[in-house]
């Protein structure tokens, strides 16, 4: 379904996807199947989108990001692709961040360029990432550090591997196991 208030120009977009009013997407961008592009959002040529993200209002997405499946990005996130602009003067090529499979970015948070987000992690809402961030890692503040972890589920959980209840974690092959 594509509203008929966005500015679509690109073909790649796939099966069971939503784009809602006012979106604007360029043609070079890649978009896979059963994402939900929200209103007011902007998707440069050079983006490629996985399957099953949602992009919510008022992001944009400049080229060089790339982002895997299931992905959620929250609103006015703001993504950053040249570390050093100026007017009228372009790099060679724009690097953006790259967001792995299931991450999950806050509203209103600042991504630098030349990062990567790992798999599951979760960047809390209002963060300034200048770093890149682990698999399964809990992200937030300004600048954002690392405060603790997240499951594959989406339970948060301390430094030390506990979640509110006390049940502790461990580390295996990346990932927060309960012992």
């Amino acid at each position: 379904m594509i509203h008929p208030l966005a500015d679509v120009q690109t073909t790649q977009i796939g099966e069971g996807t939503r784009v809602w009013q006012f979106a604007v997407i360029l043609s070079g961008a890649r978009i896979g199947k059963n994402c939900n592009i929200n209103c007011h959002t902007f998707i440069e040529n050079d983006v490629v989108i996985g399957d099953n993200c949602t992009v919510k209002s008022g992001v944009y997405l400049w080229d060089g990001i790339a982002i895997e499946n299931d992905v959620f990005i929250g609103p006015q996130v703001t993504f950053i692709n040249n570390n050093n602009p100026r007017s009228r003067q372009y790099p060679e090529k724009h690097v953006g961040a790259t967001i792995k499979n299931g991450a999950s970015i806050g509203a209103g948070s600042i991504i630098k360029s030349h990062i990567e987000i790992g798999e599951y992690a979760l960047i809390g809402a209002g963060s300034l990432l200048t770093k890149s961030v682990g698999a399964f890692e809990l992200w937030y503040g300004s600048p954002a550090m690392h405060k603790g972890y997240v499951t594959r589920e989406g339970k948060v959980l301390s430094l030390e591997l506990k979640d509110e209840d006390g049940h502790i974690y461990e580390i295996v092959n990346n990932e927060p196991v309960k012992k």
